[in-house]
């Protein structure tokens, strides 16, 4: 239940579903982005959880596939998350590409943009079984979502919402 080292083709291809979104934003970053009043605490968990989640996602090979059993509903749940992230950041491309577009949510799921990417690789360290991606992705989740929940809080204030 600690992890087995090698590397994880499926964990490269989560990595990857996170890449290429995040490679073409930087070509359609909301006009009103301003990261400058972002919190130093938060931004520095968002860092160190992408870091230790991208580490442990490459290097234990207890993500990948494996014959049918019930926990296998851990893959497809995260698997299902990520589809939905894929979807969203397709609406985002689609949009006007402001602020409020990029912290928008989807039924159920405030600031889908930081939100599903977190749940789905905590679901994948579950499936895997690796104890070490679940800290990892609890510190991303607190930096990352709390990053995309300040901006939103800055959203409603300014358009009084």
């Amino acid at each position: 239940m600690t992890g087995t080292f090698g590397f994880s083709y499926v964990g490269a291809v989560f990595l990857l579903c996170l890449l290429v979104p995040n490679v073409l934003w930087t070509r359609y970053r909301p006009r009103d982005y301003a990261p400058s009043g972002e919190s130093r605490p938060l931004l520095a968990m968002e860092r160190t959880g992408q870091v230790w989640v991208t580490c442990a996602a490459l290097v234990f090979q207890d993500f990948n596939l494996r014959p049918w059993t019930p926990w296998s509903w851990w893959l497809i749940g995260a698997a299902a998350l990520m589809v939905l992230y894929e979807l969203w950041w397709l609406r985002y491309f689609r949009s006007e590409h402001t602020m409020a577009d990029f912290t928008s949510g989807l039924p159920g799921v405030p600031v889908a943009g930081a939100a599903l990417p977190v749940a789905a690789f905590f679901l994948l360290g579950i499936y895997g079984r690796a104890v070490w991606m679940l800290p990892g992705v609890t510190v991303l989740g607190i930096g990352h979502i709390g990053i995309h929940l300040r901006h939103r809080r800055e959203i409603r204030k300014e358009t009084n919402i």
